[in-house]
């Protein structure tokens, strides 16, 4: 039987709405549909669907909540832009009811994943048979602009967020990506409320300065859900990719950081024209080989793909065609040393030690 995946990140509903995409169609019937399109245009063809998420075993996704703020031009964000906290509020509203709709139309398919016991039933159907079972998702904000209020976090944690990345530009709680500062004072009160009810903290996109702050303060459960190491990187030199000092920090803590296999995430000059071979697939594995060098152990990183959040099959290491193709790292892995064991913990295992440990009773 081959390993159960877990995927820290999935912009799935941002791509609902924006594309109308349906991940219960096979990723052909997508990529046919969507020949010449918009879709096609700003985010390459899709690698995901229910289909290949039984196809690869991908039992548990973390799925995300974003929206981008109309200053960010990097890409044509469609409807899902906003310019202040109560339009971001609207907005990540609408996508929590966008998977709500997904779990009553198919819930033979798809499921939320709230508490312990949801999980663990669902790991259970997975782990004791190969027939069809539904894939768990597990409520991911990414930016925190839409918490108008620390007061709101109770009714966040209520429609099923459980884990808060305060940033992915900035927001008004932190430094971000390509756009450095530290924790704000409503930072420091985000955290600060954050812990005591249950969130676990992600670290992906907070500024150098603002993770190594939160690292220090944070008295919750914190990860990457999906950020590579920057020393690892090819040409590395954003801060959206993790220093040395920051990975010690999220090991220390028992943490997990989600590797990204993003073309441009395994070097940095790699660009959209280039050839997809440029980046071969072993480079992913290189990722994994280095914190678990800097840890001396395979606890602390797993997948954080990020599949289809602003990239797609065009934009990958060569040989993926979808997430089912992340199995094609076995024998990378394997080649460096890593036991079935090892990998175990890599593709699932270590992402579901996290949530038996943070998801509530």
């Amino acid at each position: 039987m081959t390993h159960l995946i877990v995927d820290a990140h999935l912009d799935m509903a941002y791509n609902m709405i924006t594309y109308g995409r349906d991940y219960t169609r096979p990723v052909e019937e997508t990529r046919q549909r969507e020949i010449g399109s918009i879709a096609v245009k700003d985010n390459g063809d899709t690698v995901l669907s229910w289909q290949e998420f039984q196809r690869g075993r991908v039992a548990f996704v973390f799925s995300t909540l974003f929206a981008a703020p109309k200053r960010d031009k990097s890409s044509d964000w469609g409807s899902q832009v906003y310019t202040n906290s109560d339009q971001a509020y609207k907005l990540y509203q609408n996508q929590i009811d966008v998977y709500n709709r997904l779990f009553d139309t198919h819930p033979d398919k798809f499921t939320p994943i709230r508490f312990k016991n949801q999980f663990e039933k669902i790991l259970e159907q997975w782990q004791q048979t190969d027939k069809p079972a539904p894939t768990g998702l597990i409520t991911l904000m990414e930016g925190a602009d839409c918490v108008r209020s620390i007061g709101e976090l109770e009714e966040w944690w209520q429609r099923g967020v459980r884990v808060i990345g305060p940033a992915w530009k900035a927001t008004r709680y932190c430094g971000g990506t390509r756009e450095p500062g530290p924790l704000t004072k409503e930072g420091h009160q985000l955290l600060e409320a954050m812990a005591p009810i249950g969130f676990t903290l992600d670290l992906s996109h907070m500024a150098w300065e603002s993770a190594l702050e939160a690292l220090d303060i944070y008295e919750g459960n914190l990860i990457a859900s999906h950020a590579n190491a920057l020393k690892q990187v090819k040409h590395g030199s954003i801060n959206r990719f993790l220093t040395d000092e920051i990975i010690e920090g999220i090991i220390q803590r028992d943490g997990v950081i989600g590797i990204v296999p993003f073309n441009r995430f395994l070097d940095e000059s790699w660009k959209n024209q280039d050839p997809r071979s440029n980046v071969p697939l072993d480079m992913v594995a290189a990722q994994m080989d280095y914190i678990c060098q800097r840890a001396g152990n395979t606890n602390h990183v797993a997948f954080g793909t990020d599949f289809d959040g602003g990239f797609g099959l065009q934009h990958i290491p060569e040989g993926l065609n979808t997430i089912a193709d992340l199995h094609m790292l076995v024998p990378l892995l394997e080649a460096r040393g890593y036991s079935n064991e090892d990998i175990a913990k890599i593709f699932g295992g270590n992402w579901i030690r996290i949530l038996k440990r943070t998801l509530p009773l």
